[in-house]
């Protein structure tokens, strides 16, 4: 006599059970959640923003073109803040990578969670924070948005660096050092020309990110297109506001142009 077969089954009723009451606690998790954080909501705000949103749209157009030649030195700015933060972040980021990596660490015990601190201290606070502390100590102006910016491509530049050289290729360091080479030309051989594709392409691309981030930071008072934004909202002028998003969508659009541009030429 053969035994009944039995039909399969993608889940078994206890582990049916087990992801609905999944769902019914994530469900009650995230009505929980929006009642806290519609507590002190005034809704009536709330449904009046789309005339609010429509108010204020149609007082942005058009764009106020004769108040382009005043963002020209604003944009320049935001360039060179740009710039030279991503070039401090490298600076200061290629060594942390080095030590970060276990292949390349001195001392993987006690430097190595050093560098990975820094890597996601850098990480965990973003840009504008960096610049309000920093304008808080060193005053207003760009200085203190350029090391924001360098500040906070650590952790990006870092993290990404310090894995291309763990995943570097331990043959090619093998060949080198079997010839007797000593640490340091087993680093220029072996390991930088592996990484320096990776290292390229991953500078570009902060720099990218950092174009973005430095656009608004003005509006702490790191000066740039951001300070010009601020004082624009500040007065209402909105056409002069439309003619800065403007500015700097078209910055970004171009600065995204050169990135991929040059990623697709270095690596």
């Amino acid at each position: 006599m053969t035994p009944f077969p039995q039909t399969w089954e993608f889940r078994s009723p206890r582990a049916r059970l087990a992801l609905w009451f999944g769902w019914l606690c994530l469900v009650a998790l995230f009505i929980y959640c929006w009642q806290v954080m519609t507590t002190n909501t005034i809704w009536m705000f709330i449904w009046d923003a789309p005339r609010q949103a429509a108010d204020i749209g149609d007082r942005m157009f058009p764009p106020r073109l004769s108040y382009l030649p005043e963002l020209l030195i604003p944009l320049w700015d935001t360039l060179n803040m740009a710039t030279l933060g991503t070039i401090l972040g490298v600076i200061l980021a290629v060594p942390v990578a080095f030590m970060a990596a276990r292949n390349t660490s001195p001392a993987v015990r006690i430097l190595r969670p050093v560098a990975l601190f820094i890597i996601v201290a850098s990480r965990s606070i973003n840009s504008l924070i960096w610049a309000l502390l920093l304008v808080a100590i060193l005053g207003p102006g760009l200085l203190a948005g350029i090391i924001a910016i360098g500040l906070r491509s650590i952790g990006f530049i870092g993290k990404l660096l310090y894995e291309a050289i763990e995943e570097t290729d331990i043959r090619q360091i093998e060949a080198v050092a079997a010839t007797g080479a000593s640490l340091a030309q087993v680093l220029h051989y072996g390991i930088v020309p592996q990484i320096l594709p990776a290292f390229w392409g991953i500078t570009v691309f902060r720099w990218d990110i950092n174009i973005r981030e430095s656009a608004i930071l003005g509006l702490v008072g790191a000066g740039g297109l951001g300070l010009k934004l601020q004082s624009s909202l500040n007065v209402l002028a909105w056409p002069q506001v439309t003619m800065i998003l403007i500015v700097i969508l078209g910055t970004v659009v171009v600065s995204e142009w050169v990135s991929a541009w040059v990623r697709k030429a270095l690596i």
